[in-house]
């Protein structure tokens, strides 16, 4: 699918409508306890009872300090107040990105999130479904706003958190350059004012050793663990994200997902289902 939106005009829109977002956020610092984390083995993917119980107390994310350079500017709700909504979401929330934000003195709101993966996944939550005819795009682009990957995304039978990844075959994100990505909804393709999008900036880090070696070595909730603490928003998210798949009625794993979220004040998405864990 071509997008309305060229790839200059992409950015000239999160540079100009990241100011009608007026989120007031605190970063949420904290630094889990790995070993108070279950040591059972996760390949039967259950949790103790006594875990169960604290679990959603045992990670917060570690927000990363936001890097030097341009403002990772960008937009993490897809209809603010001054700003498009598509009809069909009067009682929902907004086309959300599920990521990190914060708001600069200067109104411009960052949106941004570290990954230590060449081919990483995003989640969105989308209040949209297959019976509203809106074109959905998700667009990744280079430090110079070139187009390196676009994907037409299909609504879901019901509103909901969708993953979209990039695929192998797309060119691998390297390591300490910033990308920016969009997504990406028109709700009438006669008018370019019905556009409404989600974007911001991903930047691939390495871990430090002995990080990388302990998640060689455990299962995957600490690996979570370890990703959340050192501030890996996209695996973090990930990680929980297949966990959860993998245990649908897992009240703890729920608990966990809710806890994370509302660490980036997305406690309106927090108890949304996952529509699909599948890339």
């Amino acid at each position: 699918m071509k997008s309305n939106l060229q790839p200059k005009k992409r950015f000239l829109v999160v540079a100009f409508s990241c100011t009608i977002l007026l989120v007031s956020l605190t970063p949420v610092v904290a630094k889990p306890t790995l070993g108070s984390l279950p040591s059972d083995d996760y390949g039967g993917l259950r949790l103790r009872a006594d875990v169960k119980t604290n679990l959603a107390q045992a990670t917060a994310f570690n927000e990363p300090t936001i890097p030097s350079g341009p403002a990772p500017a960008g937009r993490v709700r897809g209809g603010a107040k001054r700003g498009p909504t598509c009809p069909g979401t009067v009682t929902k929330p907004d086309l959300t990105a599920l990521v990190p934000f914060s708001e600069e003195p200067n109104s411009v709101t960052n949106v941004w999130g570290q990954t230590t993966v060449e081919h990483p996944s995003w989640f969105f939550y989308v209040p949209y479904t297959k019976d509203l005819p809106y074109e959905v795009e998700f667009v990744l682009q280079d430090q110079d706003s070139n187009d390196i990957y676009q994907k037409a995304i299909a609504l879901p039978d019901k509103a909901g958190v969708i993953r979209v990844s990039l695929p192998t075959n797309a060119p691998a994100l390297a390591l300490n350059k910033q990308y920016r990505w969009f997504l990406t909804v028109n709700c009438d393709q006669q008018e370019n004012s019905s556009l409404i999008f989600v974007g911001g900036v991903i930047q691939r880090i390495e871990l430090k050793p002995a990080a990388l070696k302990e998640l060689q070595t455990t299962e995957p909730l600490k690996r979570y663990a370890i990703y959340a603490q050192n501030g890996i928003w996209y695996e973090a998210l990930t990680t929980l994200a297949q966990l959860r798949d993998q245990n649908p009625k897992d009240a703890a794993l729920q608990a966990e997902w809710e806890n994370l979220l509302s660490s980036i004040h997305l406690n309106d998405i927090a108890a949304e289902p996952i529509i699909s864990e599948k890339p």
